[in-house]
């Protein structure tokens, strides 16, 4: 079992969750996510990382499978500047390599906002830190798992 994903395992199990993660064929887009369980597009939870201009730090961004964040409003909301988070910063602060970005077991804590259209499914599906990993979890746990806020942050 890779690092990344035992430090998805132990954040599921610290938070007293069922940890019931799966492994598909790939998952490294939303839509080879949904495809891969069944589920709507909508019910993937992508983990989008923006680069903070003015700390350099990462700042995540959770959107529901078929939205697109907007820079401009993900700016708004985080306050300061965002840039493009490259692999190697991504890797750096969060320990997940693109593609398998998990919402939970980051390498330290990030900011995190959540989009409001997550909230509106009793399951959710999010990358359990690989490309082939992912789980399923009731979406109105995650706030409290990622200390986000809901904000809008999204494409129209």
């Amino acid at each position: 079992m890779s690092k990344s994903l035992k430090r998805v395992k132990a954040a599921l199990e610290a938070a007293g969750l069922p940890v019931d993660i799966l492994e598909v064929s790939q998952a490294r887009t939303a839509q080879e996510a949904a495809d891969s369980v069944g589920c709507h597009l909508d019910q993937i939870a992508k983990s989008i990382i923006f680069r903070a201009e003015d700390t350099g730090q990462a700042v995540l961004f959770l959107t529901a499978g078929g939205n697109k964040v907007c820079a401009e409003k993900a700016t708004r909301v985080a306050g300061t500047a965002l840039g493009k988070a490259d692999a190697a910063l991504i890797r750096a602060q969060t320990g997940f390599a693109i593609g398998g970005v998990s919402p939970v077991g980051h390498l330290s804590p990030i900011r995190a906002w959540i989009d409001p259209r997550l909230l509106e499914f009793e399951q959710v599906w999010a990358a359990a830190g690989t490309p082939r990993h992912v789980f399923a979890i009731d979406p109105h746990v995650l706030p409290r798992l990622t200390a986000a806020d809901q904000a809008n942050f999204v494409e129209k």
